[in-house]
């Protein structure tokens, strides 16, 4: 490229820099686009209990179809009668998302027997709390084939239809854990860094393809008070509720936002991270100081 050809791409960034820069200040004004998910067929991964059954309520209050997997019969039976409460169809499967064979066969049933998922929940996940040398082999495999391994079994099972039809929106929900490192959630930490980078490489991948129709959200909370994590606490920030986190990612899906940070100040502490010296993040991680049950110093036998 000559010196004319690069003046020309410079000025043609600056032109795209400044005019991203005006977007979104619009944006900020201007309420963003909602979009309707009625009669959507809505597939949703670790549908049981916590944050899976309140997103599949949300999804049923909009009068989507919802497919509803989980592991647990018990709470899958229990969020399925909540939602056909609300007036949604319901159609159930006992799935362990860990076996990428029960995934792929309970995929092929709902594509013959249901229909085309068009909205896809990637919310299954696992965790131990434990330093990494107390932490079993099969706690970490379950951890990497849960929280990882399943979105993309899934993502193969039903983004083929999507493909065709140029249209559908696959949701990640991953964690601040995939942005932010803690002790005793090295395997945890791991995976969720591995489904933030799925999400984004997904995104890319579907850009580089043309299938701007197929819209994608990767949603990233701090502790939910769920039970999912026992007795977590922080001197900054507080612990989440169940309803505030579907009320940010529900937005997020409607609006097409592809990361939702629960809190959104989250966005601001991944800024810090990259500005600031070591030494002053120490001194943050040390004042925040979070904390919650882990199993330390047992060390593990495979």
């Amino acid at each position: 490229m000559g010196a004319v050809g690069a003046v020309r791409e410079l000025a043609l960034f600056l032109g795209t820099l400044l005019y991203a820069y005006a977007e979104a200040a619009v944006r900020l004004l201007l309420p963003a686009r909602r979009k309707a998910v009625g009669g959507e067929l809505v597939l949703l991964t670790g549908a049981g209990r916590g944050l899976g059954r309140a997103t599949a309520r949300e999804f049923a209050r909009r009068q989507s179809r919802l497919v509803l997997w989980d592991v647990d019969t018990h709470g899958l039976r229990e969020t399925a009668a909540e939602c056909e409460k609300l007036g949604a169809t319901v159609h159930t499967f006992v799935v362990d998302c860990s076996k990428r064979e029960e995934i792929y066969s309970a995929a092929e049933k709902v594509k013959k027997d249901i229909g085309d998922v068009s909205i896809l929940v990637n919310n299954a996940g696992v965790i131990t709390a434990a330093d990494l040398l107390s932490t079993q082999d099969h706690q970490i495999e379950k951890m990497f084939e849960v929280n990882i391994l399943a979105h993309i079994w899934t993502t193969r099972a039903f983004l083929p239809t999507m493909m065709d039809n140029n249209r559908g929106h696959i949701v990640t929900v991953a964690s601040a854990a995939g942005h932010f490192v803690t002790s005793f959630m090295v395997a945890y930490c791991s995976s969720k860094f591995a489904a933030v980078g799925f999400h984004k490489a997904l995104t890319e991948e579907l850009s580089t393809l043309g299938k701007d129709g197929i819209k994608t959200t990767c949603l990233c909370p701090v502790f939910i008070n769920t039970g999912f994590v026992k007795n977590p606490s922080t001197r900054l920030g507080r612990i989440l509720e169940v309803d505030e986190v579907v009320k940010e990612l529900m937005e997020g899906i409607l609006t097409n936002k592809k990361m939702v940070f629960v809190p959104s100040n989250q966005s601001f502490a991944l800024l810090l991270e990259r500005l600031l010296p070591e030494r002053a993040l120490n001194y943050l991680k040390k004042i925040t100081d979070v904390k919650f049950d882990a199993i330390i110093g047992q060390r593990s036998n495979q």
